[in-house]
């Protein structure tokens, strides 16, 4: 589990199926991605979550408003799951539902996670991705301190030829810039 100021970031639990389901359906939340998913395909990114988390002791994790909301989303770190020019590599990424955007939310748990992967996991580096056209999502990347790799964006190979959202930008951080940035003690 990773707390912040306003954050817990934990294990799946079963509560979780209803409103990842319904995250998963708002259309808004789903701009940048193929589809917005059916509950048999969000209860099975769910497991997909929970078996990550438990293959290699990091992962997406649910993330809760303390004392406000137990559910608002997920915010972690995971392999990326396809094969492009950058990978293997690791990725941060987050989504959360429409009532907890513009927050600073997503900022404040992925600066944590961001944390927890450098100085817990001893990462070299993380990745993150998006649509060009996500600047909610590439403006946290920027946040966190992220880079734009203009040199590695890249064809999401999961999306065919054509695809409007195909094309993705690059960000990255290497755990030098990130210890530059952050002299805190663990």
């Amino acid at each position: 589990m990773i707390r912040t100021p306003r954050l817990l970031l934990r294990p799946w639990r079963d509560e979780d199926r209803e409103p990842f389901t319904a995250m998963n359906a708002d259309p808004a939340v789903m701009e940048f991605f193929p589809a917005c998913l059916t509950r048999e395909e969000s209860d099975k990114g769910m497991a997909w979550f929970q078996s990550d988390y438990q293959t290699h002791g990091f992962g997406m994790l649910a993330a809760e408003l303390l004392g406000e909301a137990p559910f608002i989303g997920f915010i972690g770190i995971q392999k990326v799951p396809f094969e492009a020019p950058f990978t293997p590599a690791i990725e941060i990424g987050w989504r959360l539902a429409r009532p907890f955007w513009n927050h600073g939310l997503a900022t404040e748990g992925a600066s944590a996670v961001l944390s927890y992967g450098f100085r817990k996991l001893d990462l070299n580096e993380i990745v993150s991705f998006a649509v060009p056209a996500n600047v909610q999502s590439r403006r946290v990347m920027q946040k966190i301190g992220m880079r734009h790799d203009h040199d590695s964006d890249f064809d999401h190979p999961k999306l065919p030829e054509g695809h409007p959202l195909r094309r993705h930008v690059l960000y990255r951080l290497s755990k030098t810039d990130w210890d530059s940035n952050n002299n805190e003690t663990t």
